[in-house]
């Protein structure tokens, strides 16, 4: 189980690391269109993240 969670922590990290490695003025760019979101907008994307994450844990499971 430890083995599992270290190896989805560690996709996490290249995943969100291929954005600014990549393309770097462009993950700037959204970065700052997020920080001009509301805390109401980003708590719905949060939220769409984790019931997305959760859909594709039980699809996989």
């Amino acid at each position: 189980m430890q083995s599992a969670l270290f190896l989805a922590l560690g996709l996490v990290l290249i995943i969100e690391g291929l954005m600014p490695l990549l393309f770097p003025r462009q993950w700037r760019h959204l970065f700052q269109q997020i920080m001009a979101l509301t805390d109401g907008q980003l708590r719905f994307i949060g939220l769409l993240a984790v019931t997305g994450g959760l859909l594709l844990v039980a699809v996989l499971k």
